[in-house]
């Protein structure tokens, strides 16, 4: 399909019909504002590999680090298999703010920190003292949050924590969250919600709420890393709490008019690059790994579903991939793209327009900046546009309910999802005919045995 410019694309989604999770379509009669969603920077401080330039970042604070990286003598942006680099930071937030625009708020749905961490600055300091790793951690948080701040200006940037958002690697991690609290609502935030309440739950669990647009709508920031079954321990207590607190949470807001976004890490539905490694010959599969405990996303799911036509836009990041699922039917779940190319996807992000009056996404323009180019390029570029690729009359649950048995049904909508899953690096995609089922499944069913069923009746 032909590229678009982001102005055509803001003015065509302008004039598109538009619903939420639940909701009638409705037409853009109060206006639109762009609302930018991005994900998984998993910032690697540790890429130089200069010894020199380590010490230097150990011994600074983080509002140092900019010059530090600046004169590290590394230009070249990471490559598949890495973390995100300064270089490559430094290209995906030049973006952000270009495409901003009139956005009055936006998304970034978790993991500041690159993997492994801990593991990395002990191998670069030769030191295991974990109350310098600690030091180095929190001063990685902040430097990522200055620089998404400045590329955000005065707007806030709604967030979920992510499972590398944390001092063990893999979350939750309520240390981690106390001591980078402020950093959260200063730098990502910027004083947007009630301080008292955003301190006395995201301290403890990792969630938040605040209301935005003059309180006609409610964002949620749930810490859905407690929800995985790879994390170790019993967190039953935690998750039963936080969805007591949603549950709270919606309610009042079904009963002042208001609607939600719920922001989330981890995605519920299936891990699905782990269930397609275990594709038989046949192409069946016996199981299916799963993102949440089965419990916890049962429970999640009937509270959401509790309260239909609220919830108008929900979004994870975690897979690093450009997917959705059908959460519930009438609420589908985004899944943003992630920047950090780790995982073989090329860095690519969102850019939904948002009707002002529904608070509901009617369209997005995906962008990317394409690794397997010869020639880097100088910036994020255009990469395709919802409605245009998909030939849908809008991004709704309706369209996207539509959507997915046509990507079973018709090749060149199958061609096209594979095709953007990686954002566009064909060389790193491994979704062949024999795993296609997998992938496919995974968008319209939420439990195992859905998941499974799918698969084998292919």
């Amino acid at each position: 399909m032909p590229h678009v410019s982001r102005r055509t694309f803001l003015e065509l989604a302008s004039a598109a019909l538009i619903s939420g999770c639940g909701g009638a379509g409705n037409a853009f009669a109060h206006g639109s504002s762009p609302l930018l969603a991005f994900s998984d920077i998993h910032f690697n401080p540790f890429y130089a590999d200069d010894p020199k330039v380590f010490q230097a970042l150990d011994a600074a604070d983080a509002s140092q680090w900019q010059g530090i990286f600046e004169s590290a003598g590394v230009t070249a942006p990471s490559l598949w298999g890495a973390d995100t680099n300064y270089p490559l930071l430094k290209l995906a937030l030049a973006s952000v703010q270009q495409n901003l625009g009139a956005s009055r708020v936006a998304i970034y749905t978790g993991d500041l920190l690159g993997h492994n961490m801990a593991g990395l600055y002990q191998q670069a300091s030769g030191s295991g003292d974990q109350a310098r790793f600690v030091s180095f951690a929190d001063k990685t948080a902040s430097f990522v949050m200055q620089q998404i701040r400045n590329a955000a200006g005065s707007i806030p940037v709604l967030f979920a924590v992510g499972n590398c958002d944390s001092y063990t690697g893999y979350g939750p991690d309520s240390s981690f969250l106390a001591n980078n609290a402020h950093s959260f609502y200063m730098q990502m935030l910027n004083g947007a919600a009630d301080r008292t309440d955003f301190m006395s739950t995201f301290t403890t669990v990792g969630n938040y709420a605040v209301e935005l647009f003059g309180g006609a709508m409610m964002a949620i920031g749930l810490n859905t890393i407690l929800c995985s079954p790879y994390v170790p321990g019993d967190n039953s207590a935690a998750v039963a709490a936080q969805l007591t607190w949603l549950d709270a949470k919606l309610r009042a807001a079904q009963a002042a008019g208001q609607k939600v976004w719920i922001l989330m890490h981890v995605p519920v539905g299936g891990f699905l690059g782990a269930t397609a490694a275990n594709v038989d010959s046949n192409g069946h599969i016996a199981g299916a790994a799963m993102m949440w405990d089965a419990d916890y996303q049962t429970s999640f799911l009937a509270t959401i579903g509790s309260y239909p036509g609220v919830v108008v836009m929900a979004i994870a990041g975690h897979t690093h991939m450009d997917e959705y699922r059908i959460m519930l039917r009438g609420c589908p779940l985004d899944v943003a793209p992630g920047i950090s190319p780790v995982f073989a996807n090329d860095p690519a992000y969102k850019l939904f327009t948002l009707d002002l009056r529904t608070f509901a996404p009617g369209d997005y323009l995906a962008m990317k900046y394409s690794l397997e180019a010869q020639a880097p390029p100088s910036q994020f570029q255009n990469y395709y546009t919802f409605t245009d690729a998909y030939q849908a009359p809008n991004y709704s649950p309706e369209s996207l309910e539509t959507l997915f048995p046509k990507l079973a049904s018709d090749p060149a909508m199958q061609a096209l999802f594979r095709k953007y899953y990686f954002s566009g690096n064909n060389s790193g995609n491994t979704i062949i005919d024999h795993t296609w089922p997998v992938y496919w499944s995974g968008v319209g069913n939420m439990s195992e045995q859905g998941i499974v069923a799918a698969v084998n009746a292919y």
